[in-house]
């Protein structure tokens, strides 16, 4: 295994610490609380579509093959069951703690890492994409998918930490690290396995996962933006944050990818 296949998945990963400190900024405005989150809810947006788009893929082009492809049944079973899990999973979850706990609601803290494992999933998937192409020997292809999924983990660090601006006790930079390692770690792990072999199942399984899991988290931050009244604010929020990703998935589509 080439060095510079394990050097392209921690790149692409590591910038998703680069959104991080936010979460320790002192005293922030509401107005930018709002913002964040609102922003983070359109990169997600943009993330559910991205990762939909890619788990569909295979079983449409498995629905338009003729004879059938005999793997449609393996990849729509894995669609709806990744999906499922994802969102259900998740849901029955929160319903468990919140009952143990006699909340109402998910605290910050919980909430950004569920928002860091949805994305870990969805940059496991990247990772996959990025060790298979350098496997086969596009090394070129490889590279510009770096750039693009670097960029997108940048805007997704912003996206994990949305639910701790503003929150009483600022996060430690250990707890920091830690949701960074969830969210961008599995970009490396992805690049390793996807190195080793190809599998075009397990894509779908994780990506499916990853969009079931981020939409359960776009459901509770629109919770939370609901409660603040700022309806103009929000929608320009999400609009910018739609942008941006829609912006570094751009990047990739010029690259080639």
């Amino acid at each position: 295994m080439s060095p510079t296949v394990l050097i392209f998945g921690f790149l692409a990963g590591a910038t998703i610490l680069l959104g991080l400190p936010v979460a320790r900024l002192r005293h922030p405005s509401p107005t930018l609380r709002i913002a964040l989150n609102a922003g983070a809810v359109g990169v997600l947006l943009f993330l559910v579509w991205d990762v939909l788009s890619a788990a569909w893929e295979p079983i449409d082009t498995g629905l338009t093959a003729r004879p059938l492809a005999g793997s449609l049944w393996l990849f729509a079973a894995l669609f709806v069951v990744g999906l499922g899990v994802g969102l259900v999973g998740l849901a029955q979850f929160e319903r468990r703690w919140l009952r143990r706990s006699g909340r109402t609601e998910l605290p910050p803290r919980r909430l950004a890492l569920l928002i860091a494992i949805g994305i870990g999933l969805h940059n496991f998937a990247e990772g996959l994409a990025i060790g298979q192409s350098a496997s086969s020997g596009q090394l070129a292809l490889a590279g510009v998918l770096v750039i693009g999924f670097a960029l997108h983990n940048a805007t997704e660090g912003f996206g994990i930490v949305s639910p701790l601006t503003g929150d009483e006790n600022r996060p430690s930079w250990r707890f920091l690290l830690l949701l960074g390692l969830i969210g961008g770690g599995p970009t490396f792990l992805g690049t390793l396995v996807g190195s080793l072999f190809v599998s075009e199942a397990l894509s779908v399984l994780f990506l499916s996962l990853a969009a079931g899991s981020i939409i359960y988290v776009i459901i509770q931050l629109l919770g939370v933006l609901a409660r603040a009244k700022r309806t103009e604010l929000v929608t320009a929020g999400i609009l910018v944050g739609m942008i941006a990703g829609f912006a570094t998935d751009a990047i990739l589509t010029a690259g080639g990818a």
